[in-house]
């Protein structure tokens, strides 16, 4: 079967940082655009209510200080789970942002359960690996975003790579420009 297009219509991109990949990371930004025009919908540090590992810091550049008068998890949930209802949910790697969405609403007493009537979507980096075609053991390799688009020849040197925000639009230029390359080739 021929890899198609992601319908990026009534689509928004979500992008978080975390501190850390673990069971006990919890996110410490978060941002959504429009998948279409790449219009900023939110984008907000957060607080974890929890250290931020030196090794985070380094990869993101968001400290502790940065995130201490920040709205925790809860709130900016509640500020954004309306952003999300009835749309498409593109994320560069769905799975790993989706765990960090249900561990940071952990803490609150969300009924996790209710999560997938939310954030339902796409995984940007599964669609990309089999778009780029690199083989793998089970099926096609990884690529990290950043490579992913420097593979396609996409500018990206006006963003900084692990912020939230920065990572959505990369998302958004890597997709819109797979895409119009698919639909070209129908």
């Amino acid at each position: 079967m021929k890899l198609k297009p992601i319908c990026l219509d009534n689509a928004v991109i979500l992008d978080t940082e975390t501190t850390g990949l673990d069971q006990s990371a919890r996110i410490v930004e978060i941002a959504i655009i429009d998948a279409r025009n790449g219009d900023v919908l939110y984008s907000s540090l957060v607080n974890p209510l929890c250290p931020i590992p030196v090794q985070a810091q380094q990869i993101h550049g968001i400290d502790n200080h940065d995130v201490l008068d920040k709205p925790t998890f809860d709130v900016v949930w509640n500020q954004i789970k309306g952003l999300l209802i009835d749309k498409k949910v593109v994320i560069y790697n769905f799975d790993f942002d989706y765990r960090m969405i249900k561990q940071s609403l952990s803490d609150f007493n969300y009924p996790l359960d209710n999560l997938k009537y939310f954030v339902r979507g796409e995984c940007a980096m599964l669609w990309y690996a089999e778009f780029y075609g690199e083989p793998s053991y089970d099926g096609y390799r990884w690529q990290k975003l950043t490579n992913a688009c420097n593979q396609q020849s996409i500018g990206i040197s006006d963003l900084k790579a692990h912020r939230a925000l920065a990572d959505c639009e990369m998302t958004r230029r890597l997709l819109n420009s797979c895409c119009a390359d698919l639909e070209f080739s129908l």
